[in-house]
Order: C-alpha cells, then sequence, then structure tokens
C-alpha cells in the first residue's frame, strides 16, 4: 500500500480551549488576547466567529474592537492548552507512533502501517487514511470537545496542504492521482516554507500558483533562490519524501532563544540590565535542559520607534551560563543601542549548540570558574522547578517589579533543523 501520512490541525485551538473552561464563550467572538497594561495586547487567537467578523490574529486589540464591538478578550491559559494538546496526542497514539509535533495544535502522524491493523477492508491508502482521519476526528470531539481538521496525502508537505483547505472539523485527501488538479491551483504561498519574500519574488515572475512553481524551470529557480528554488519545486511536484519522525526522535536544536516587550521603554543601563538577565537566565536554563552549549549570543532589538534589528558575537569557548549569556549581550547592546528613544522588546537567542559533553578542557586554572557558575546555576534551575520562578532571584530584579513581572517562559522559543 502507498504512504499514508495524515496531518491534524485542532481547529482555533486557544480560543476553543477556552471554550472548554467555560462554555458560555462557545457561541460569542471571543480572542484569546495578551496584556495592554504589560504592552502585549494583541490578539493572540480568535475563534471562528471572530474571525468571520474580520479579527485577525496580530492585530491590536482596538482593531478587533472596532471590526466586532462584542467580542470578547480572555488571557491566555498556556497549561490548559498544554493539558489539552497532551490530552489529543494521546488519542493520535492509538493509531501510530509515528507522530512528529508541529506547534502545539499540529502533527504529522504517518498511519501506512496502521491502515492493516484499522480497515483492513479498504485496499486503497487515500481511502484508509480518510477512514482513519474520521476515526480521529469524531474521538477527539467526543472526548475533548474540541474539533480538529486532518489533512490526508502522500506525503508531509500536501498533508499539511489539506488540512488547511477545508475547515473547520473536515477531512481532506490529497492522493496522488488527484493533487494536480486540487494542490497545483492553490496560490504558491500556501505551499509550506513558502513565505511573504519568497512569494513576492516568485510573483513577480509570474510564478502565482503551486502549479507553475512546479512546472517552472529549475536553473532559474536555483538563481532566483538558490539551493532552496529547487526543494520548492520537488515539493510542488509531489516528490517530498521526508519521513515522519517518531515524537521522541526530535531534529537537532539549531538556536534556544527567548524575548518579550517590556511594560515600558527601557531607556537606562539598569533597565536593559533587568530585562536582560531574566531572558538569559530563561535561555540558560534552557540549554542545561537539553544538555547543549552555544557558541554565540544574539540579541535582537526593537526600538521605541518599531525598528527591529538583530546582533550576534561569538563567545571565547562554549558556554551556557546566565553570567555569560548576558555578558555578551549587553556588550552588543552597548555598541548597538537606539540613537534615539528607548528599547520597546528585547531578545536573547544561543546558536552555534554543540553536545555539552565536547566541552574541551581549559589548561588554564583560571578558566574552570564556568565549572562553579554552572553547578550553582543547576541547583537553582532545580530549586525553581520545585517551588516556582520567584523562589531565588537576582537582586537586581527588586529594583523595579513592573519590568519582571513578565512570565519570561512563554515567549520561549526552541527552533530545529
Amino acid at each position: 500500500m502507498e504512504r499514508i501520512v495524515l496531518h491534524s490541525d485542532l481547529n482555533n485551538f486557544y480560543a476553543s480551549a477556552e471554550a472548554t473552561k467555560d462554555p458560555s464563550l462557545k457561541n460569542i467572538p471571543i480572542a484569546v488576547a495578551g496584556d495592554v497594561e504589560a504592552r502585549h495586547g494583541i490578539v493572540l487567537a480568535k475563534n471562528q466567529l471572530a474571525k468571520a467578523r474580520g479579527v485577525k490574529t496580530g492585530e491590536a486589540l482596538w482593531q478587533a474592537k472596532l471590526k466586532c464591538p462584542d467580542i470578547t478578550f480572555v488571557p491566555p491559559d498556556f497549561e490548559l492548552y498544554s493539558r489539552l494538546s497532551a490530552e489529543v496526542r494521546r488519542i493520535y497514539y492509538r493509531y501510530t507512533d509515528l507522530i512528529e509535533p508541529f506547534g502545539m495544535d499540529e502533527c504529522w502522524l504517518d498511519v501506512t502501517g496502521s491502515a492493516y491493523l484499522f480497515c483492513p477492508h479498504i485496499k486503497d491508502a487515500a481511502e484508509a487514511g480518510r477512514y482513519i482521519a474520521d476515526e480521529i476526528r469524531e474521538c477527539v470531539k467526543r472526548e475533548t470537545g474540541l474539533t480538529v481538521s486532518v489533512g490526508v496525502s502522500f506525503n508531509k508537505t500536501f498533508a499539511k496542504l489539506a488540512s488547511d483547505m477545508k475547515k473547520p472539523d473536515a477531512t481532506t485527501v490529497v492522493s496522488r492521482e488527484n493533487f494536480k488538479d486540487t494542490a497545483w491551483r492553490l496560490p504558491v504561498s500556501d505551499l509550506l516554507f513558502v513565505g511573504p519574500k519568497t512569494t513576492a519574488k516568485l510573483t513577480r515572475y509570474g510564478i502565482s500558483t503551486i502549479g507553475r512553481l512546479a512546472e517552472a524551470d529549475e536553473d532559474f529557480l536555483r538563481l532566483l533562490l538558490g539551493k532552496n528554488g529547487v526543494s520548492l519545486k520537488q515539493t510542488a511536484s509531489g516528490l517530498d519524501t521526508a519521513p515522519v519522525m517518531r515524537a521522541y526522535e526530535m531534529p537537532r536544536v539549531k538556536s534556544i532563544g527567548n524575548g518579550t516587550t517590556a511594560p515600558r521603554d527601557l531607556i537606562t543601563d539598569e533597565d536593559v540590565k533587568i530585562v536582560l538577565y531574566a531572558l538569559c537566565e530563561s535561555v540558560s536554563a534552557r540549554l542545561r535542559e537539553q544538555k547543549l552549549l552555544c557558541r554565540t549570543v544574539c540579541v535582537g532589538i526593537r526600538d521605541s520607534h518599531l525598528f527591529s534589528y538583530e546582533r550576534q558575537c561569538g563567545l571565547t569557548r562554549p558556554d551556557r551560563t546566565a553570567n555569560a549569556l548576558f555578558a555578551a549581550a549587553f556588550r552588543l547592546i552597548k555598541s548597538n543601542r537606539p540613537t534615539t528613544g528607548g528599547i520597546r522588546s528585547l531578545s536573547v537567542r544561543a546558536t552555534g549548540l554543540c553536545d555539552d559533553t565536547r566541552e574541551q578542557i581549559s589548561l588554564f586554572p583560571e578558566d574552570d570558574m564556568p565549572c562553579d557558575r554552572e553547578q550553582l546555576e543547576g541547583i537553582i534551575d532545580e530549586l525553581r522547578r520545585k517551588h516556582g520562578a520567584d523562589v531565588v532571584k537576582r537582586g537586581i530584579m527588586f529594583a523595579d517589579k513592573r519590568l519582571t513581572d513578565t512570565d519570561f517562559g512563554i515567549d520561549r522559543e526552541v527552533m530545529y533543523e
């Protein structure tokens, strides 16, 4: 039987999750929104009713209110989202162990082997995939109250594309027999990993649909987009052969970072240090969690005029202590501060990652100090895990409580290759 890949996408996940907690939110337009006072006042997610009124993710709350005056804003509950996401994945595990997460609300599933167990009477791969997808949708709805759209195809790219084609609560099949009729007519921007800049470049040369991308000249695409252009052509042509990885076979971590928008502009060095230490501690703890060291520190700055830029520098040796990350990041900020106004948003990212078992031993005793700091910070990590993030705090954090009220765990990200 041909390969069967599913892509599951929980519909309006964050807003729907809130409705499972408070059923009164089910039939009214709602948006999960950030804290206006902390300058995180944007729409993080919305339900179908708000979407129908034109509310968009990422827009300011006042803009959403203009479009939908009766909209209800609710704060995010990340514990709830994590719990529901785990419940849904437990349902997926009934059908296969080949489950690859794509964010909290999306997953790929390879059910090629499972088809013989769950629907041995169906010999056609596409129809077997549809049968299992429909079963999964019903189980998710019955056991969690959430709805899921599932795409069925012979590879990951078209399965993802199919799940986006019909929402909410639907199964869509893009098979090897029909992918040219279904996928090729769609805008090229619908293809996975084709972002706005790539879309603009392709559209400029008349490549506006997935079909035109598949039929475009390979040498031209290589000239326009480099090797990524050739890869996108193969993907559009149905030649994606990437496997669905098991959940415990995660890809290699490429970078670990964290960022935040401060509740007020950071003007002085003291302001910057308060937020920067919190970010560096978060990144440092995640590096230890992943058993990684970093060679490079990257700082992202957005000024009060909303102009954004990044700067990076290398470390003298691989490290992950908060002090080392802070020292490098603060040097970067000092030499690259906005010329006017303050800093609105700040991020820290650790790149050039390597396994902590490969750390090179120094010839000089004074360089062994990071080991002592590493041990101390590891103990602090454990205390925070057991007793909460506020059980141990640097003295500087008490200088301005408003700047440290942000949950610095929410926005942190791990990028995979």
